[in-house]
C-alpha cells in the first residue's frame, strides 16, 4: 500500500510534511510521527513539518512548525496528512514541490497528490502511518511512537468508537513496544481545571432540540468574547458535551469565528459525512466538519440533519 511513497521518500531531499489546519491529536501525532520516522530510517534528510499552531495540543512534542521559504519546495517532496480536502490543508505552497503525496483516513473527496495512500477504515491517520512502518520495516523512535499512539487515541475516542477495531489495538500494542508514558498522555489530553469544568456546564445549558431530536448548540462571536476562549476549544471541545444524550442521534456545534462558522457534526448511527460535504466540508461517516459562511448557512444546514433525522427514524 505504501510502496510508492516510501519510494519517494528514498528520492526526495528535502521533505516537507503539512496536515490539515486547527489541527487535532491525529494531524500532529501523524506529522510529528512520519519526520521523526524518516529521520531515523533515513539519516542525512532534511524534513520540516509546516502548518498553524498545535493549539491546545501544544503539549505535544516538536509541534512548533518549521517556518521555510518558498525555495525550500524547489526539489521537495510535499507529503499531506490527515486531510480530505485542499481547502483543508495548513499551508497551500505544498502545490509548489515537485513531487506530492498523501496519507489519509477519511472519506475519499478528491485527488489531492500525485501518490495516494487512503483507507477510510483505519480509525486515524496515525494508524495508518504506524501501519506504513511495520510495512517498510522502519525502526520505531520513541518521540514517533509516542506522537501516534496520542494521535490514535484522540481519533478512536479512546478507542470507544466504531472504527476502533482488532488492528487498531495490534497497532497500539506495536506503538507500545517502546516506553510510552501512556499516564501522561492522558493526563494531558483529558485533565480538566476547574475553569474547564465550569464552561463545560454553561455548554450543557446551551443545549437545544429540532424537531425531530438533533441536538445543536450555537455560539455567536459575541459570547466567544465575553468566553475569552480559542475557536478550537469551543468548536472541537464542547462538540462532545451532547454525547450520550439518550434519543439523540445526531448532534452539531455551531461556533462563530474570523474564517466563519465552525459546524462540527456527529452521530452515533447515521452517516452524516454527505451534510458536511454538500457545504464544503468532510471527514468520516460519524464525524466530520465544515466552514459555513454565516448563520443562515448554519441554520439549512441543521434543517438538512433534521430531515435526515426525520427519514431515518
Amino acid at each position: 500500500m505504501f510502496e510508492a511513497i516510501e519510494r519517494a521518500i528514498r528520492a526526495h531531499d528535502p521533505i516537507i510534511i503539512h496536515r490539515h489546519s486547527s489541527p487535532d491529536g491525529d494531524a500532529l501525532g501523524s506529522q510529528v510521527g512520519l519526520k521523526h520516522l524518516i529521520l531515523e530510517n533515513y539519516p542525512g534528510k532534511t524534513v520540516y513539518a509546516v502548518g498553524d499552531g498545535a493549539g491546545r495540543y501544544a503539549f505535544m512534542a516538536d509541534t512548533v512548525m518549521d517556518d521555510i521559504p518558498d525555495a525550500a519546495y524547489e526539489n521537495a517532496l510535499a507529503v499531506i496528512l490527515d486531510t480530505s480536502g485542499r481547502n483543508l490543508i495548513s499551508d497551500g505552497r505544498y502545490a509548489l514541490a515537485p513531487a506530492t503525496a498523501r496519507i489519509d483516513h477519511h472519506l475519499f473527496i478528491e485527488q489531492i497528490a500525485q501518490l495516494e495512500a487512503i483507507d477510510s477504515t483505519f480509525e486515524s491517520c496515525c494508524g495508518l502511518i504506524a501501519a506504513m512502518a511495520q510495512e517498510c520495516g522502519w525502526k520505531m523512535p520513541l518521540l514517533a511512537a509516542q506522537s501516534l499512539f496520542t494521535g490514535m487515541v484522540t481519533d478512536s475516542g479512546r478507542f470507544r468508537y466504531d472504527s476502533t477495531s482488532a488492528r487498531t489495538f495490534r497497532l497500539a500494542a506495536f506503538l507500545m513496544q517502546q516506553p510510552i508514558d501512556t499516564n501522561e498522555i492522558y493526563r494531558c489530553l483529558y485533565a480538566s481545571d476547574l475553569d474547564q469544568v465550569k464552561l463545560r456546564a454553561r455548554f450543557i445549558e446551551k443545549i437545544a432540540l429540532t424537531e425531530h431530536r438533533v441536538a445543536y448548540i450555537y455560539t455567536t462571536r459575541q459570547e466567544m468574547e465575553a468566553l475569552q476562549a480559542d475557536t478550537f476549544s469551543i468548536s472541537r471541545g464542547m462538540v462532545s458535551v451532547m454525547n450520550d444524550i439518550q434519543g439523540v442521534d445526531i448532534w452539531v456545534n455551531f461556533t462563530e469565528a474570523e474564517q466563519g462558522v465552525m459546524a462540527e457534526l456527529r452521530s452515533s448511527r447515521f452517516n452524516i459525512n454527505p451534510v458536511a460535504v454538500k457545504y464544503g466540508g468532510g471527514g468520516h461517516m460519524k464525524a466530520s466538519g465544515a466552514t459555513l459562511k454565516d448563520r443562515e448557512e448554519a441554520l439549512r444546514m441543521l434543517a438538512d440533519l433534521d430531515r435526515m433525522a426525520e427519514e431515518e427514524a
